[in-house]
């Protein structure tokens, strides 16, 4: 039964077996927004990969948001290949909502950053910085589970990074562990703009505490 239970990719407390179990799973969400538009359907694709790359078929997700009291409820779909799922969910009004993906797989969620909506017809017109971007995505993409939740990639707050040294290491990650006994880093096949925006907040003052510098994750 262990080797069938996932983490729960949420901030807050793992149980340590299920990393040395091995029944950990990721949930990496593709094209993330910066906003939403009430009203308007919100088409969001995700992966879903035990230990963070073998994708997992045929599951029945789920998805959902909240704001204060209200939820709003979605729709999931198979996405066309082996692991991957198509969400769809409208956003009733405007404010901040949390998104929750279920996999279907076990207790394997999501929760995102909370996402803020517009009025329906009405903009946002203040850009996302890079930091709050990257903040995103550390999430959306799964890099919280290895780096932050289970013990199967360095602890990576408290440091800087050489920008290109970090970003092609994101961009393709080497064949080996970059640590013994460590996972090996999937690539997730990230744009650009997105490995700048991770890479913008892993090196932004929330992240580097200690001032400290690093060439290597």
């Amino acid at each position: 039964m262990a080797s069938r239970m996932l983490h729960v990719l949420i901030p807050g407390i793992l149980p340590a077996f299920m990393a040395h179990a091995g029944g950990w799973a990721v949930i990496t969400v593709q094209d993330l927004p910066d906003y939403a538009e009430a009203g308007k359907p919100i088409d969001l694709s995700y992966m879903v990969r035990q230990h963070g790359h073998t994708p997992l078929d045929l599951l029945h997700g789920s998805i959902e948001a909240t704001s204060g009291r209200l939820t709003a409820t979605g729709t999931v779909s198979p996405g066309g290949k082996p692991g991957l799922y198509a969400a769809s969910i409208t956003l009733p009004s405007a404010g901040e909502w949390s998104i929750t993906i279920r996999s279907g797989f076990a207790n394997s969620n999501v929760t995102l950053v909370a996402l803020t909506a517009a009025e329906r017809g009405g903009s946002l017109t203040r850009p996302l910085g890079d930091a709050d971007r990257g903040r995103r995505l550390f999430v959306a993409k799964g890099c919280v589970t290895c780096h932050e939740q289970i013990d199967v990639g360095p602890h990576l707050a408290g440091r800087r990074f050489d920008v290109a040294y970090i970003s092609g290491f994101i961009a393709a990650p080497p064949s080996t562990p970059s640590r013994p006994g460590g996972s090996l880093m999937p690539n997730l096949g990230l744009q650009q703009r997105e490995i700048a925006s991770i890479v913008a907040y892993l090196n932004s003052d929330r992240q580097a505490t200690d001032g400290s510098r690093s060439q290597s994750p």
